[in-house]
């Protein structure tokens, strides 16, 4: 079979299926309900749901189930209701995703699943802290970020181009990279023409053994960053939540800044802002929107050889 009857036979195994698809600053997701815990996703069903020309399209999907329903995350029951399964479009599973976790937060709210304002969901990180604010924004408690320990300073390359990186853990591993460039260029231009339709080289690869999403950034203003991101497991996405509390804490770290600081982030698909409080925990703040629902159809798919 090739990948594209593979793909049609995964779409059509998931014919009937109810799911809705929306998105945060263009951030896009497949939410998959699934509140009993009943459908086991597999990554070639994922991929699927992900590719935007044969299936529905997005960055990943988010599996809505009671976190009562998965043994993975049962120490989170007395704390969280609904768990934030989250898969990225490659299959893989990631232990979370902040633009992600507003969407779901937001489809909770939509369906009536969580009426409060103030509540925390699982995910494969721990229990993240969710506020819904009047002006329609979500912010999440992010908890804080970390920075390497054995000062190895990895470098990034695309093309001819090659700078320092900064490794950053949001959750998710991240490689900051403030893009400085060759003299006589702009830093805003280089940042718009850099190819990021592959994954940029790190090295030494131990630095990351998993690999880790990159962030290239440039500063428009005083705590006010342009960012775009390459995500594992993904590609480019118009926007990334682990990636912009990483960016964050890495500007706030070169910048000497004090403890409680915010910055706002502006990627292909909008602005985000992220602050850091007393405790050092990071909050994520951005739109969520739910853009549609959509009920599977596959049952015409045809398999070839």
């Amino acid at each position: 079979m090739t990948s594209h009857s593979l793909r049609d036979a995964a779409l059509r195994s998931l014919h009937g299926v109810h799911l809705f698809k929306g998105h945060g600053t263009g951030n896009d997701f497949v939410i998959y309900p699934d509140y009993d815990g009943c459908a086991d996703l597999t990554p070639e069903q994922v991929r699927a749901l992900c590719d935007r020309h044969r299936g529905i399209g997005g960055d990943g999907v988010l599996r809505v189930v009671r976190t009562d329903c998965v043994p993975e995350v049962a120490d989170q029951v007395s704390t969280t209701t609904w768990f934030m399964d989250y898969r990225n479009a490659d299959g893989s599973t990631a232990e979370m995703c902040g633009n992600g976790a507003r969407v779901f937060a937001r489809y909770l709210n939509l369906a009536g699943l969580e009426a409060a304002t103030t509540y925390a969901i699982a995910t494969r990180r721990g229990p993240t802290q969710v506020v819904h604010h009047d002006d329609g924004d979500i912010e999440l408690n992010m908890g804080p970020a970390a920075g390497a320990s054995d000062h190895v300073v990895p470098h990034v390359s695309i093309g001819d181009h090659q700078w320092p990186g900064l490794p950053v853990w949001t959750a998710n591993p991240h490689c900051v990279v403030f893009v400085e460039p060759p003299a006589q260029e702009n830093a805003s231009q280089l940042l718009a023409t850099l190819d990021l339709s592959r994954m940029p080289r790190i090295e030494p690869a131990s630095v990351f053994p998993e690999s880790a999403n990159v962030e290239f950034v440039v500063r428009a203003a005083p705590q006010h960053l342009l960012l775009r991101v390459h995500e594992r497991g993904v590609g480019e996405t118009m926007a990334c939540g682990t990636g912009a509390c990483a960016v964050m804490w890495a500007a706030a770290y070169t910048d000497d800044a004090p403890v409680e600081v915010a910055y706002q982030i502006e990627s292909p698909g909008g602005m985000v802002s992220v602050r850091r409080d007393a405790n050092h925990d990071l909050h994520l703040r951005g739109p969520a929107i739910i853009v549609a629902s959509v009920t599977i159809t596959a049952e015409s798919s045809q398999l070839t050889s």
